[in-house]
């Protein structure tokens, strides 16, 4: 099965942690057998971006033949169904189904392709496409592991006698990163010996290195769909705090040792001390065991063959 994968989220040089779970998931198909070729549309760089990736993508279907595409996101989708030849399937994965605009757009587009993924059961909802699959992005269990925490804070200069909450993700208003920081602040009134680890754009295979350093992961965006430093987390035995977005609840709800907030930088305060009181790690591992990168490129490649009859 050849399949052209049309995205606006992929790793570059220049920005490593840009969409990095798409970019595993391919891998992953690729080593079931699936010959998969990449159409990176950057918008992020440049929205007319967008407008050159009409004419990359019709270049691409006139050189090699394709049983199907595989789009990810409203934007890249759109580009994707300007052809009607082939089989399209596209993955809504987050805060593009329930906010302004996209939101109108994503239903638009959720009517006319032939199969359509959601990453969580929320985003589903939010859809509104009871017949989409549910396929959360999966984890790198080779990559993300439990590993020494006084080495890993040695490998990146940490402070070895402190504790030390760790935020991962972009410096956008929907991470909330100014709610982190108060969250923070607050903590260290009664914990003076707290501190933030921010880590932002850098290669993913460092984040792990920071996930064991670290002693808990405070995750309060606006929107999820299936946040992937929260099952990145886990895989590592990282204890979570985290606001109920997208799967979150289902991904924490039974691990001793995580806590759900209401995501106010005052009960994030309190969920942490609670956490950090306790001071161990979790089993988050075993509670995630079952959102491996393979299992769940495999189940993908199921919605291939519903829809190519390949």
């Amino acid at each position: 099965m050849r399949v052209l994968v049309v995205t606006n989220m992929y790793p570059t040089a220049a920005d490593p942690a840009f969409g990095t779970f798409v970019r595993d998931e391919v891998e992953a198909l690729r080593r079931l057998g699936v010959a998969a070729d990449v159409l990176f549309i950057n918008g992020k760089t440049s929205r007319w971006n967008y407008l050159w990736g009409v004419g990359r993508f019709w270049w691409r279907l006139a050189r090699r033949r394709y049983d199907l595409v595989h789009a990810h996101y409203a934007l890249t989708g759109l580009i994707a169904r300007m052809q009607w030849c082939l089989p399209l399937v596209v993955t809504f994965h987050g805060a593009e189904v329930a906010l302004g605009w996209p939101a109108r757009f994503s239903r638009w587009l959720r009517d006319r392709v032939d199969a359509v993924i959601v990453t969580s059961r929320r985003v589903q909802e939010d859809l509104g496409a009871p017949q989409a699959t549910v396929i959360p992005p999966g984890v790198d269990f080779e990559r993300f592991k439990p590993g020494d925490r006084t080495a890993a804070r040695q490998a990146l200069g940490l402070p070895l006698d402190k504790e030390l909450v760790l935020f991962v993700g972009r410096a956008a208003w929907d991470k909330r990163l100014d709610a982190v920081e108060e969250a923070v602040r607050l903590l260290q009134a009664g914990r003076p010996g707290v501190e933030l680890v921010k880590v932002s754009g850098q290669p993913h295979e460092m984040v792990p290195v920071y996930m064991n350093a670290c002693d808990v992961l405070l995750l309060i965006s606006t929107y999820e769909g299936s946040p992937m430093v929260v099952k990145e987390a886990l895989a590592c035995n990282l204890p979570v705090v985290a606001a109920d977005v997208g799967d979150v609840a289902e991904l924490i709800g039974g691990v001793e040792g995580c806590a759900l907030c209401d995501g106010t930088p005052e009960d994030a305060a309190r969920q942490l001390a609670r956490v950090l009181a306790q001071g161990r790690l979790t089993a988050g591992r075993q509670a995630v065991a079952h959102l491996s990168v393979e299992a769940s490129a495999r189940r993908v490649m199921a919605v291939y063959r519903q829809v190519s009859k390949t």
